[in-house]
């Protein structure tokens, strides 16, 4: 009896183990997408801004008139 009960819990406590393992690699994969989550936001939010800014500019130019030959 005392050797199956020995036995379910060092059964229990590799199970444990593993999990916590698994917590943790988890919980460093999520962190790491955050990661890459808020640079691509910010990232995006550059863009949208030269996007804008290119917007704006591009009613500022005077387009050239086409060359003779058209």
């Amino acid at each position: 009896m005392d050797d199956d009960l020995a036995e379910r819990v060092a059964t229990l406590e590799a199970r444990v183990a593993y999990q916590d393992r698994t917590i943790e690699d988890l919980d460093k994969a999520a962190t790491a997408q955050w990661a890459q989550i808020d640079a691509l936001t910010r990232e995006v939010a550059r863009l949208a801004e030269r996007l804008q800014q290119a917007e704006d500019r591009r009613g500022e130019f005077v387009p050239e008139p086409p060359p003779p030959h058209y």
